[in-house]
């Protein structure tokens, strides 16, 4: 097992290795008081583990409930959410009691969000089981719910009590849905560290799991740890986002996130070639590694389309859009970039 601390708003441990979900029980004690444990979970994920969850808390002394949303990204919304605090309200959870998030990206953020707003704040405790979640959205206390004008619009900064990740739920992921993780790991070799990078295209999909989840989550801990609220060198971790989240909302959602942000993250690549802001090699290698992993690199939406969805990113500021975009394997830069120009950017990607 390898453990990273993160020293944010609140200190606390992200715990990487097979064989940790059984053990949930005792970990949550021994970070948080909780008499009750409200575990959140979907309806792929709470068949598979949430016995084993449920089973641990109670050993451990927990009254347990559970509450399952559909899975997808349509369920992290406002009604949903509601749903959710009222359950909480309704099963009697105190100030001092826990929620725990057992799920994906989905899960995480959505649970997150309830625990920073219910009784305006609860201990929470996020356990991924998917590829996504464990390097990128479990850790760093973003939370947030969808709205119809965009991803992630409604949301808070909400650190987790403790971060469990048992590799071990990774082997029943579709392969399909491993892939999609890959696309935030691929990130991270791109944005900090080119030893990374060359080993996720030397492996591809057989990279070393304990190891790459730790080394990811150690570069987005020390992200965290500069820029908590994300208005400086947080930025970067949204390689890939501002479009490919133009691309999920142009698709409904029916593309995923993870082959959106490899959308995006290809798009702003070829662009960034285009203008000299990388070199044409360092483009290609880029592209190559996410094509290797058999994540997209281009898409059917129009400019117009994916200009239209990135007015209403949340990153946005007034007239302006901060684009990050590669200068070298582990070495990006924050271009803020005018709206006005920002149409012409992404039909030089294309």
């Amino acid at each position: 097992m390898k453990t990273v601390e993160v020293k944010a708003s609140k200190v606390y441990q992200v715990r990487i290795g097979g064989g940790l979900l059984p053990t949930l029980g005792d970990s949550v004690k021994a970070v948080c008081k909780a008499a009750k444990a409200a575990i959140v979970s979907d309806t792929n994920v709470f068949p598979l583990y949430g016995a084993i969850a449920a089973e641990s808390l109670t050993k451990a002394g927990f009254d347990v409930v559970h509450f399952v949303i559909p899975a997808g990204e349509e369920s992290k919304n406002g009604s949903v959410y509601l749903e959710l605090v009222n359950f909480l309200a309704e099963n009697h959870l105190t100030r001092s009691d826990c929620l725990i998030a057992l799920g994906g990206g989905v899960v995480g953020d959505l649970t997150g969000f309830a625990a920073a707003t219910y009784l305006r704040g609860i201990a929470y405790i996020q356990v991924p089981t998917t590829l996504l979640a464990a390097v990128d959205s479990s850790v760093g206390g973003k939370t947030a719910i969808d709205l119809p004008a965009g991803k992630n619009l409604c949301g808070a900064f909400c650190q987790p009590h403790l971060v469990l990740c048992d590799i071990d739920t990774l082997n029943t992921l579709p392969e399909d849905i491993f892939r999609d993780g890959c696309a935030e790991v691929i990130k991270y070799g791109v944005l900090y560290d080119p030893t990374l990078f060359a080993h996720l295209t030397n492996y591809g999909l057989s990279f070393h799991r304990e190891d790459v989840i730790a080394r990811c989550v150690e570069l987005k801990r020390d992200v965290v740890m500069e820029d908590e609220f994300d208005t400086g060198a947080r930025m970067k971790l949204n390689l890939g986002h501002t479009i490919g989240h133009g691309v999920e909302a142009q698709s409904h959602f029916s593309i995923s996130h993870g082959k959106a942000v490899a959308i995006g993250m290809a798009i702003v690549t070829r662009a960034a070639a285009k203008s000299g802001a990388c070199s044409p090699e360092t483009a290609d290698q880029i592209i190559a590694a996410i094509a290797h992993f058999g994540l997209p690199i281009a898409t059917e939406y129009h400019a117009e389309a994916l200009f239209t969805s990135a007015l209403s990113d949340k990153k946005r500021s007034g007239g302006t859009v901060n684009l990050i975009v590669p200068a070298a394997i582990g070495d990006c830069r924050i271009i803020p970039t005018p709206v006005s120009e920002l149409k012409s950017f992404i039909e030089a990607g294309l």
